[in-house]
C-alpha cells in the first residue's frame, strides 16, 4: 500500500507539471528537482492523514502534489549559492549546479506557483486547503529568513530562537502536510486539532532528528554536505542542547506524537486508520539520513 501511494504521488507530480504547460526547460529544470527522489514525506502525510480521518486517499491527491511543490521549491532555492550554496541534493546535483543559477531561480517561481495551481484546481476546491498552504508556505519562509539574518525578539535566547526557526522552517510545512489530508476528507474540527498537534510535533522531531544526521552522519551516507550548519555558525539542537539531550529531545516529542495519534484512534471514526501516520513515526524517529 504504501509503494502504490508513493506511486499515486508521483503520478499527481506528473500530472500538475504537464498542466502547467512549461517551457522544455523549465520542464526539465522542474522535473530535476521535483521527480528526482526524496522521501516524499509530506505529501504521504498529506494521505495518510484523510485516511486517519476516514477519507478515501483520493481526495487528497492534488494536495499532496500541492504541498511537495512548495517543498521542492523551497529546496531548489535554498541551495542557491545567495542561501546554502549547495552543489548536491538526495546524492544529485542541485538544480542551480545542474542548469545555471538563472533557470534554478525561475525553476523555484515556478514550482511554487504549480503548487497553488494544484490546490486549487478540481471540480469544488477547498478554499481552507489554499489558505492553510498559503499561511505555511508563508511561516516556511519567514523561518529560513530567521535562519539566514537573524532578526530575533530581543529577549529569545538561544534555545527560544532554535525552536521558531525549527516550527516554522521545518515545521510549518509537515504540520499543515497533516492538516490538508484532514481538511481533504472532512475531518472533524477536532480530528484536525489532533492532526495539527501532531504534525507540529513530528516536525519538530523531524528537525532535530536531521540536527543530529548532521553532526553525526557523513555527507555521502546523508546524500548532501554535512556539517555546514556548525561551520557557519547557525542554531542547530546539538549546538544548543548537546547531542544527549537532542536524542532525550526526539523520544519526548515520540510520546507526544504517539498521544495524538491514540486521540485520533479513540474517536473511532468509521473506515478511518492511523496505520500510515504511524509508520512514518516510526520512520522518521528512526531514520540516518
Amino acid at each position: 500500500m504504501h509503494a502504490a501511494l508513493l506511486q499515486h504521488i508521483d503520478d499527481a507530480l506528473n500530472a500538475a507539471l504537464l498542466h502547467a504547460e512549461l517551457t522544455p526547460q523549465l520542464s526539465d529544470a522542474c522535473r530535476h528537482a521535483l521527480l528526482g527522489g526524496g522521501k516524499r514525506l509530506r505529501p504521504l502525510l498529506v494521505l495518510a492523514s484523510a485516511q486517519a480521518t476516514g477519507g478515501p486517499v483520493e481526495s487528497a491527491f492534488r494536495a499532496a502534489a500541492a504541498i511537495e511543490c512548495v517543498h521542492a521549491f523551497s529546496l531548489v532555492h535554498d541551495d542557491l549559492p545567495a542561501l546554502d550554496n549547495d552543489l548536491v541534493r538526495r546524492g544529485i546535483p542541485t538544480v542551480h549546479a545542474k542548469y545555471g543559477e538563472a533557470l534554478a531561480i525561475l525553476a523555484g517561481d515556478a514550482l511554487l506557483t504549480i503548487a497553488f495551481l494544484s490546490a486549487s484546481s478540481g471540480s469544488a476546491p477547498n478554499p481552507r486547503v489554499l489558505s492553510e498552504l498559503s499561511r505555511a508556505t508563508m511561516r516556511m519562509i519567514n523561518g529560513q529568513c530567521f535562519d539566514t539574518f537573524g532578526g530575533f525578539p530581543e529577549q529569545f535566547d538561544a534555545a527560544a530562537r532554535l525552536d521558531l526557526v525549527h516550527h516554522n522552517k521545518t515545521g510549518a510545512l509537515i504540520e499543515c502536510a497533516c492538516v490538508l489530508g484532514g481538511l481533504s476528507s472532512n475531518a472533524s474540527a477536532s480530528s484536525l486539532a489532533d492532526l495539527r498537534s501532531f504534525g507540529a510535533t513530528l516536525g519538530l522531531m523531524f528537525q532535530i532528528v536531521d540536527d543530529v544526521i548532521d553532526e553525526t552522519q557523513s555527507t555521502e551516507h546523508v546524500g548532501k554536505a554535512t556539517g555546514k550548519d556548525r561551520e557557519a555558525g547557525k542554531l542547530t539542537y546539538p549546538v544548543v542542547h548537546g547531542l544527549e539531550e537532542s536524542r532525550a529531545a526526539v523520544a519526548r516529542l515520540h510520546d507526544d506524537a504517539r498521544g495524538a495519534l491514540n486521540r485520533l484512534e479513540t474517536a473511532s471514526i468509521p473506515g478511518a486508520s492511523t496505520a500510515l501516520l504511524e509508520a512514518i513515526l516510526k520512520t522518521c524517529v528512526s531514520r540516518t539520513r
